[in-house]
């Protein structure tokens, strides 16, 4: 049986990617820095156990066959540089603040293009829109959630997922091996201080066009609405990639995201390993939850994110009436609610009921072990700067 070391080793994985996709061009050599780190991590500091060390290798495999397919195909289709990514719209915030429900209620929207969660997960080929809604890939993406959620009991109540439902960003920039995605799933603290503190997100973000590009190659482009929290941590990036771009942000008490974040993570790194510990992963998040946030008031500040483009959501107000929310954030877009459109989103919040994280029925701060008062006080410039109340703890 081959060791965590060999099972997690970048030539052996690269090799049975070439050997799986029957290709060899990666294209820019972009990936090969953020792999070998987040590698590195998964052997020594990880703490995975033997299904963890197959999960994690499996993954990588996967994103390096993603990343084989999609520059072949570029390379056979060259126009595809070409093509436009006009005016995304991007959802931005905090984990746990409502980006995930508003994104499948915006996703709703037949104007609006998503990527949804199978054809990012298997991108080969790009989906063709005569068969989009019945690709066969989308039978083996959800089998593979239900598998996640069978090793992880309740995982998908805790971060609803699905075969048909909009992924993340992240689970794009990751076959780049700069995503916020390994840092959820896995504990790598050294590769997660790279890619917050030292990493350039630039070919990240022209990695996500390409990507985006790929999906959109057999139909006329439409408006695309992405999502992920992980952009808060890389504005500068983001925008330099899609200078045009709607940035929706999403606001809530950082004190609550902590918790609920902090709980989130402890429900999937059990996937891959024994060793898990809330309080820890809560004291990393919370310095990193804050470096994000002042990043966002930053870049609110000196004109990064120009105020123009820029559409602010309060989580409780989008809790206490959703659909009031909805039409604010479509008069901001200067974009049209139609009838069809808004029957189609109170048709899936009627159809996806629960808190998704926001009443606090799945985890508690206490369990954090952090001090109130001093995160308190570490949030209140950016509490103040968008007007966010602090919420009741327990």
């Amino acid at each position: 049986m081959s060791t965590p070391r060999q099972r997690l080793d970048r030539s052996a994985l690269v090799a049975a990617a070439v050997e799986a996709a029957g290709l060899d061009d990666f294209g820019e050599p972009t990936w090969q820095e953020g792999l070998d780190r987040l590698l590195e991590d998964l052997r020594a500091e990880a703490r995975l156990h033997e299904l963890g060390v197959e999960i994690a290798a499996g993954e990588v495999l996967e994103y390096l066959t993603n990343r084989l397919g999609i520059v072949a195909y570029r390379k056979d289709h060259p126009r595809l540089a070409a093509a436009p990514i006009d005016r995304p719209i991007v959802i931005v915030g905090q984990p746990r603040t409502g980006t995930t429900i508003l994104y499948d209620l915006l996703a709703q929207d037949p104007g609006l293009r998503v990527p949804l969660t199978w054809e990012v997960d298997a991108p080969m080929p790009p989906p063709d829109p005569a068969t989009r809604d019945a690709d066969p890939r989308i039978e083996a993406i959800q089998a593979r959630l239900d598998m996640a959620d069978a090793l992880v009991p309740g995982l998908l109540a805790f971060h609803p997922m699905g075969a048909l439902l909009a992924q993340e960003c992240v689970r794009i920039t990751a076959s780049d091996f700069r995503s916020m995605i390994f840092t959820t799933q896995y504990r790598v603290p050294r590769y997660e201080r790279w890619l917050l503190d030292e990493a350039d997100l630039a070919p990240a973000y022209r990695w996500h066009r390409q990507y985006l590009q790929h999906l959109q190659a057999n139909q006329p482009p439409q408006q695309w609405l992405v999502k992920s929290p992980a952009h808060m941590w890389h504005l500068g990036a983001l925008m330099g990639e899609y200078p045009d771009a709607t940035v929706v942000l999403t606001h809530r008490d950082p004190l609550k995201v902590i918790a609920s974040v902090s709980a989130l993570m402890a429900v999937l790194r059990r996937m891959a390993s024994d060793d898990v510990s809330l309080p820890e992963i809560a004291a990393e998040f919370a310095h990193d939850v804050f470096v994000g946030l002042d990043r966002l008031v930053a870049a609110c500040a000196s004109g990064v994110l120009p105020a123009g483009q820029v559409v602010n959501v309060h989580f409780e107000s989008f809790v206490e009436d959703p659909m009031v929310t909805i039409e604010s954030v479509y008069a901001q877009l200067d974009r049209d609610l139609s009838d069809g459109t808004r029957q189609k989103m109170q048709s899936f919040l009627d159809s996806h009921p629960g808190d998704g994280g926001g009443s606090g029925s799945r985890y508690s701060f206490a369990d954090t072990g952090l001090d109130a008062d001093e995160l308190r006080e570490r949030s209140a410039g950016y509490q103040a700067r968008f007007d966010v109340r602090s919420e009741p703890l327990r």
